[in-house]
């Protein structure tokens, strides 16, 4: 049965079946473009463009130049289950990507993704692939171009003769009929573009830190326990709680350091972070001297010593799965090998590098500049 569609309710997005080969002009590699196709329902008047690849930045980026070259939004846009904007597929209720999800909302619209196996509900853009296939695709196969600034070129020039070629059997031509029909009721573009972020959601720790791709990043502290939605790319880090934004960060790809807000911590912090750093200390010292060296170690090289609360906790964990003697042996080994983190000293633990250690930290480990109540100095003797 013939579709008829509302005047600027929905356009139709999917990929071409056939990629485009072209020179990557940083590497000088032939690599596959992929051909992303937009058709406006009532008008048919259609998009295309060539990108990488079918991923979330790609597909995000198509859809806002679309936009753009339709100067306007539908109402709906109606992907055909692409992984990149429907992370399940159901006939019912499709779960929709959480950063697509995000992108549609900027733009005021709203995503309807086509049903699987009903082939009618994506005939618009079916039949447009086919065009830009027969258009488009056929026309430069013999070309070489190199990078996707020559092809998309070629492409956009291309696109205006198909969209000003005149219908067969009915009057004007796809750009004509999107002039009157489409574009005047299209929903205004938003005053700012659409910038890519990804989300991801993590539990702030007892230290009040957020753990993204191995780097920790500070929320507000009383916000320990809690759900966070972090929504990042590669300049910014913001941390939201039920919708507000509670922290925003510079973005860091090192992992296991920190990025930490000073007024994030308590108000008590620096009593609190005293008696919390002489606990840690005080335990290690009970285990052995080597044990407090590496805890103090990694104290020394935080910035805020809450920070070293993880790594300390996980260290002193270790004896009740390998014992106190072990567990000193181990931070003897360590100690001589420069190794001050956990996993390192588990490491030890696991492939027996202890067994050989002595613990006798006098003779093996150079306490010199190292104070503490539980440790005598050298006059005590005399």
């Amino acid at each position: 049965m013939r579709q008829t569609h509302k005047a600027g309710d929905k356009v139709f997005i999917d990929y071409s079946g056939v990629t485009f080969s072209i020179i990557d002009p940083e590497t000088n590699d032939i690599r596959a473009a992929e051909i992303f196709v937009g058709v406006l329902g009532a008008s048919k008047y259609t998009f295309a463009e060539a990108t990488w690849s079918q991923q979330l930045p790609d597909f995000l980026g198509s859809q806002r130049r679309m936009f753009e070259f339709f100067g306007g939004v539908p109402a709906l846009v109606v992907p055909d289950n692409l992984r990149s904007a429907i992370s399940k597929s159901c006939r019912y209720e499709p779960d929709t990507n959480p950063t697509y999800a995000h992108f549609i909302e900027h733009y005021g619209t709203a995503v309807l993704p086509a049903r699987p196996y009903r082939p009618q509900d994506k005939a618009s853009v079916e039949s447009g692939v086919q065009v830009a296939q027969r258009w488009i695709l056929a026309r430069l196969r013999h070309q070489t171009f190199v990078g996707l600034n020559e092809l998309n070129a070629e492409i956009a020039r291309l696109l205006t003769i198909m969209n000003q070629k005149p219908f067969q059997k009915l009057p004007g031509c796809r750009e004509s009929v999107f002039m009157e029909m489409d574009k005047p009721v299209l929903k205004p573009l938003p005053a700012d573009a659409y910038y890519y972020r990804q989300y991801k959601a993590s539990r702030a720790g007892i230290d009040y830190h957020v753990v993204l791709q191995g780097h920790y990043y500070s929320v507000p502290h009383r916000y320990c326990g809690q759900l966070i939605d972090l929504w990042f790319n590669q300049h910014t880090v913001e941390c939201y709680f039920e919708g507000e934004r509670i922290a925003m960060h510079l973005y860091s790809s090192i992992p296991g350091k920190q990025s930490t807000i000073s007024h994030h911590m308590p108000k008590r912090h620096r009593i609190h972070t005293e008696q919390s750093k002489e606990r840690y200390l005080r335990w290690a010292s009970e285990i052995g001297a080597c044990t407090h060296m590496v805890v103090k170690r990694i104290f020394d090289e935080k910035p805020h010593p809450e920070q070293a609360y993880r790594s300390c906790l996980g260290i002193l964990k270790l004896a009740k799965r390998y014992g106190e003697i072990r567990l000193e042996q181990a931070c003897s080994y360590g100690v001589h090998q420069g190794a001050y983190s956990r996993k390192s000293v588990l490491s030890i633990l696991e492939n027996n590098l202890d067994q050989g250690a002595k613990i006798h930290a006098s003779r093996d480990v150079n306490l010199h500049g190292l104070t503490h109540d539980n440790i005598r100095g050298s006059q005590y003797y005399h």
